[in-house]
């Protein structure tokens, strides 16, 4: 055992304390990457480098040395490159001072730290685009307005800029305006390690109350018989069940439940497991879909394929369980398709557009005059259900809602459609 192996929650306690405070990692995990970073320094002391400084040769140097030891497996050597990128990248170039050669120098490399830490914080790869976007978004503007090119250039002035030029400049909405300040709010404090200060001077785009636009019984009614097959059933596990439009696309088969009626919703919105209603009215045709789906994914079996994508590390853990039925999806693609990070050919869930055509075009069919989406059933769900006499706080369970003020819009909702007050005009006709 070498000399820094010991007791890894005394090795470098600053750096622990700063990995914890700022939630850069899992808090188990911590003492195992202040442990690499000694083993590190060790090995820079050894050739008489110093160790503040970053210099990518010393550092594959380092990590091939760990590579060519056979006790070492692969996950060790991740985590030891990790545990480096968060000594230097973060630790030390905390305070908006970088060390020579950081990361920090290029817009390439903080997206791509972005991309890691959203990832080890298990946000949605939706919130990853999205992110993303704004990020790059900002950090050109910060790069044509005034003039900086490094993360360690950027201020909170810039970000207050940012912020109120979206809304006086380019008037977006204030949802539009939030994702860009919780993108940005994420890249200083995760990324740059910065502190924002006072945002109180920025320019916020104002939002007043909206109510969802919900459908009616009848139009419910309406959208189904302009739907059939595939498409309908997807409208309807949608409106009977409550479900968001990626919840539908990413239902496993392991997660429907015919004997207690149940669907299982894993890692949605804020990364939560939920219990919703698998309605009775579609349990035969869903038997009928998924005998279909399993003589597709046999099919792809035999032709040497079948591979599904497993969320965080399942697919390192258990790597044949991707060609299992229980893992794939109740909505596979039409097509077969290449993961980009496994290089696997399998068969992916169905895209979103695809749902969201088939709604439009059911609405079109319909005549419906409404601002409506797929979104729409979920919002009908609810407002119906409070409508039938359930109670708001079954109603918030199955939405998934973290407060039972989110689900409260439901009721302003129903009040609207079924205690409207007479007309004035109505009355009066009534008296002649």
């Amino acid at each position: 055992m070498d000399k820094v192996s010991g007791d890894k929650s005394k090795l470098l306690p600053e750096f622990q304390k700063f990995l914890l405070e700022r939630k850069l990692a899992p808090e188990k995990n911590i003492p195992f990457l202040a442990y690499w970073v000694s083993r590190f320094l060790a090995f820079t002391r050894k050739r008489d480098f110093k160790s503040t400084e970053y210099q990518e040769a010393i550092v594959l140097e380092f990590l091939e040395a760990l590579r060519s030891d056979k006790h070492i497996l692969d996950w060790q050597h991740r985590q030891a490159d990790d545990a480096l990128r968060l000594y230097y990248f973060h630790y030390l170039g905390k305070g908006g001072k970088p060390f020579a050669g950081s990361p920090a120098e290029n817009t390439a490399a903080l997206l791509k730290e972005t991309r890691r830490l959203i990832r080890l914080k298990h946000y949605s790869y939706s919130t990853e685009r999205t992110y993303i976007h704004w990020i790059e978004r900002f950090l050109a503007y910060v790069q044509q307005t005034v003039k900086k090119k490094t993360g360690a250039d950027i201020s909170t002035e810039d970000f207050k800029n940012f912020i109120s030029h979206l809304a006086i400049k380019q008037r977006v909405s204030s949802s539009t305006q939030n994702q860009a300040f919780n993108a940005i709010l994420f890249l200083f404090r995760n990324v740059l390690c910065k502190e924002t200060g006072d945002l109180s001077g920025s320019v916020r785009a104002k939002r007043g109350q909206k109510l969802p636009v919900v459908f009616s019984v009848e139009e419910v009614k309406k959208l189904f018989a302009n739907m059939s097959g595939k498409s309908l059933l997807i409208a309807e596990l949608l409106y009977g069940s409550g479900l968001r439009l990626m919840e539908l696309a990413r239902l496993r088969v392991k997660d429907i439940d015919f004997d207690v009626n149940t669907i299982l919703v894993r890692s949605g919105k804020g990364d939560k497991d939920r219990a919703t209603v698998l309605p009775a009215a579609v349990r035969d045709r869903l038997k009928e879909h998924l005998e279909e789906v399993k003589a597709l994914h046999d099919n792809d079996i035999k032709n040497g394929h079948g591979d599904v994508f497993l969320p965080d590390s399942l697919g390192r853990k258990y790597p044949n369980a991707g060609k299992t039925w229980a893992w794939q999806y109740v909505f596979p693609s039409a097509k077969l398709s290449v993961d980009p990070q496994s290089g696997k050919i399998g068969r992916h869930h169905i895209s979103d557009t695809a749902i969201q055509e088939a709604v439009k075009s059911a609405l079109n069919k319909a005549g419906i005059a409404k601002h409506a989406s797929v979104h729409t059933f979920r919002h009908s769900f609810a407002t119906h259900l409070l409508q039938n006499g359930i109670n708001i706080r079954e109603v918030q369970e199955l939405l998934g809602h973290k407060n039972v003020e989110t689900t409260m819009v439901y009721t302003h909702v129903l009040r609207n459609m079924s205690n409207a007050p007479q007309s004035p005009l109505d009355a009066l006709y009534e008296k002649q």
